[in-house]
């Protein structure tokens, strides 16, 4: 019986050699619509499935392959003796290769202006039928989801008149990959229109990005997947303009960079290190926000990750290149900076798109054996019902202090503590088991600098202790979010030192 493929695709590259290499091979290819018009349109005759199961495509093409004689073609063991016999007894033909792509749901969703009835009409049902029957008879058929695959399996062909259980396999898991993907498209996106908060089963689903040299340490193996739906603003969707590609701890701090970037409007450089801040700056042009970036830990920035707000001109990109940086982030780079920052071979340079509107709706860490889901925390201080607890009312420029130590330590690890003036930060102590050894650590840092400048705390004091510290370093202002039992002892000692204290009432842990 002659051998027989299907093929109906939505990706049309490589699909003309493949099927003229397998009618070379005297394989009969069963085609419908867009397909079967480009295969005979370009020479390759086809034979219409229709014609096959002597049934007309109906429904606007929502039924068209699903009929008996289509899945028994695919679905019949080659070597059951019961199986060939009730396919002689109803005429069935086995299929032996199946190339198919699914309708473009993922695509189709991600237009702003898509409709649910588009979305909807773009679920494919024949084609995960199809591609699933296949794959779950690999063991007799060959099924391709991908052109890449197209050499492959004909290669094997030309070699050896069949595929091997091992490439059939292979295709098999990879179509089972690619359907479970697309059902996880449909299925979160469905999720989001009935507004199910905790459905009883999470599906997510990934798309590699690149295999990574190793992970956080040269024993650890890595490889970074990006969503197709998540964020632009985001790492996983940056362009690479110079440099060698991202490592795994790269990523991580530049993510960390992103975050923290997104906090403000006016010009601004944050400097990361180990997925800390290490200098935040803002000013009237970027080069000034940069060099209170550098100026606020001169040390630490070192082999550090930058992100910064504006398009990256030449007379930041001179600061910037001062120095040796693994990665710089912005909107774009004018063409004499990217000439200026191109001079540093190692330097990896990225933009991404700043203006998007699209974020990702939720935050995922993984513990072992499950998964810990969260929105992601974007209180600031804007929303923050701001209320001075002291009898000193912090002046306007210890609220421009406060409202940048408020923006910033929300994203430093916790316990952590913030000194800043109103444009850059002087002290960063983060990951503390205690409050009051996060603060020693940032007044340490500011030094002299915490003289009338602000503090800000991701939670609330818990005792005075760090009151009182601040106070011996000079602080005059501080933002915390209250709501300890010892509240009043803390405002007791700020008022004894005549320190205005807001609190926010909201607490930013970040773990």
């Amino acid at each position: 019986m002659k051998r027989r493929a299907l093929m109906s695709v939505s990706d049309k590259s490589g699909i003309l050699e493949f099927a003229r290499e397998l009618v070379k091979m005297d394989v009969e290819i069963l085609s419908t619509g867009g397909t079967r018009k480009h295969l005979e349109d370009n020479g390759v005759p086809t034979t219409a499935v229709d014609e096959v199961t002597g049934f007309p495509e109906i429904l606007g093409g929502r039924v068209k392959t699903l009929h008996p004689l289509i899945h028994g073609g695919l679905l019949a063991k080659h070597d059951d003796s019961e199986h060939q016999q009730q396919m002689n007894d109803n005429g069935i033909a086995p299929i032996e290769f199946v190339c198919v792509n699914l309708y473009p749901f993922r695509e189709t969703i991600s237009k702003p202006d898509v409709t649910v009835e588009d979305a909807i009409e773009n679920i494919d049902i024949g084609g995960p039928t199809m591609l699933r029957s296949a794959a779950k008879n690999h063991a007799y058929v060959t099924v391709i989801v991908d052109s890449g695959d197209y050499e492959a399996v004909l290669t094997e062909l030309r070699e050896q008149q069949t595929t091997s259980p091992e490439l059939r396999r292979k295709l098999a898991a990879k179509v089972f990959r690619h359907t479970a993907a697309y059902d996880a498209y449909i299925s979160n996106y469905l999720t989001e229109l009935t507004e199910e908060q905790y459905p009883e089963q999470l599906t997510l689903t990934y798309e590699l990005s690149q295999a990574l040299r190793y992970g956080e340490n040269p024993h650890q193996k890595a490889a970074f997947y990006k969503s197709a739906l998540g964020s632009d603003f985001s790492i996983a969707h940056a362009t690479q303009l110079h440099g060698k590609e991202l490592s795994y701890n790269n990523i991580q701090d530049a993510n960390a960079a992103l975050q923290i970037i997104k906090e403000f409007t006016m010009p601004a450089s944050v400097a990361v290190k180990h997925m800390n801040p290490c200098g935040v700056g803002t000013g009237e042009t970027l080069a000034q926000s940069f060099k209170k970036a550098y100026e606020a830990d001169s040390t630490s920035i070192f082999g550090g990750i930058v992100a910064l707000n504006r398009e990256v001109d030449l007379e930041t990109a001179e600061q910037l290149s001062q120095i040796f940086l693994e990665i710089v982030i912005a909107p774009s780079f004018t063409k004499e900076a990217l000439e200026e920052l191109g001079k540093k071979k190692n330097i990896r340079l990225l933009t991404v798109p700043f203006e998007t509107k699209r974020r990702d709706k939720w935050n995922t860490v993984t513990v072992e054996g499950g998964l810990l889901v969260q929105e992601p925390d974007t209180f600031g201080y804007g929303d923050a019902d701001i209320r001075v607890v002291t009898e000193r009312q912090p002046t306007e420029q210890e609220l421009e202090a406060l409202k940048l130590g408020w923006s910033v330590v929300k994203h430093v690890k916790s316990n952590a503590i913030v000194v800043c003036d109103g444009s850059m930060t002087l002290g960063v102590g983060a990951g503390q088991m205690n409050r009051v050894g996060a603060a020693a650590i940032a007044l340490e840092q500011a030094a002299d600098k915490a003289q009338g400048a602000a503090m800000a705390s991701d939670a609330f004091f818990p005792m005075a202790d760090t009151v009182e510290a601040a106070a011996k370093a000079g602080i005059k202002a501080i933002i915390q979010p209250g709501g300890s039992k010892k509240d009043q002892e803390s405002i007791d000692a700020a008022n004894a030192h005549g320190i205005a204290m807001v609190f926010t009432g909201v607490r930013h842990f970040k773990h």
